[in-house]
């Protein structure tokens, strides 16, 4: 019996390929790059619009430790809807540059069949599905190209407003929805193998509502599959702290390390390096990694940390 205080979910797939890339999530931790193609975009406000500037920002993402890149082209948040012929025009570019450079895992946020399907086209081995299913038929374009999915939590119609949300048990009712989109998808022909769920912190709910996912995210990863955690400077974190969205990043960190010891595997991040190193001390506290060097205390003599520092 363990006497690990960290949760181990019970994942029916632990190792998934994506790829070329293999990931084992019964011992490793996923960094997810965002990547935004949209004037509005809810943290840059549209630094990496432009095709240049979003395909340098996914592979500076990739040097800096980036296991995985998430590429979307409509946010969130209420607004017009926008074609797919425009989505993929903002998406298509990115993803095939990125691929041609690069191995990494590469998905694309969106909820609309048709840019998936041409998005998997270009090289994007995930669908990563804010919207948990809106549209059934997403499932399918996804289970004909043998692509992983992302079901995500969210309640609103897509880039709908969805006013004061209630729940009488987040948690509870946030893991019902997800089981049952799962056997949508697996329905649908998606196999349990290529699953990956998203409780969607702060989509469609309120701090306090996110604050408890974050607290019982053992409850999310107790599904079986591996669970992602899209905590990144999100407004949970700024109404937590005060902070402004580009005062976030120990919060962000922080909020990350606590959904890895309930049980995420994936962490959706903005601020790559940091994340990496929070990641990587992580995986080694929990004995899933070797320190990088081990000298410390392991001679005759502990030489100082820096040779030019004579006291302590």
């Amino acid at each position: 019996m363990s006497t690990s205080p960290f949760y181990a979910p019970p994942l029916l797939h632990p190792v998934h390929d994506f790829g070329t890339r293999t990931l084992d999530f019964s011992r490793q931790v996923a960094l997810m790059a965002i990547i935004n193609r949209t004037p509005d975009s809810f943290y840059d406000g549209g630094a990496t619009f432009a095709l240049d500037a979003a395909v340098a920002a996914s592979l500076t993402a990739v040097e800096h430790g980036a296991d995985w890149v998430d590429i979307g082209g409509v946010p969130f948040a209420p607004g017009p809807p926008l074609s797919a012929d425009e989505e993929a025009d903002r998406v298509v570019p990115v993803i095939a540059a990125v691929a041609a450079a690069s191995d990494v895992i590469i998905s694309v946020d969106t909820f609309l069949p048709e840019v998936a399907a041409r998005s998997i086209a270009a090289g994007a081995h995930v669908i990563n599905d804010t919207t948990g299913l809106a549209n059934p038929e997403l499932a399918s374009v996804v289970a004909e190209s043998g692509s992983h999915l992302v079901i995500t939590h969210s309640l609103a119609k897509p880039r709908t407003v969805y006013p004061r949300p209630y729940y009488d048990d987040v948690v509870t009712e946030v893991a019902a929805f997800l089981a049952e989109k799962v056997e949508l998808a697996m329905s649908l022909g998606v196999p349990a193998e290529k699953i990956i769920i998203d409780p969607g912190h702060d989509l469609n709910k309120n701090t306090l509502h996110t604050l408890e996912i974050t607290r019982r995210f053992n409850e999310i990863a107790s599904l079986g599959f591996p669970a992602l955690a899209a905590v990144s400077n999100k407004d949970f974190i700024g109404e937590s702290l005060d902070q402004e969205k580009h005062e976030r990043l120990e919060g962000s960190l922080a909020t990350g390390v606590i959904c890895i010891l309930g049980g995420a595997r994936i962490l959706r991040m903005h601020n790559v390096a940091s994340a990496k190193s929070a990641i990587r001390m992580t995986e080694t506290t929990l004995g899933w990694r070797e320190p990088a060097y081990l000298k410390h205390n392991m001679g005759d003599i502990n030489a100082p940390a820096h040779p030019n520092r004579t006291t302590v």
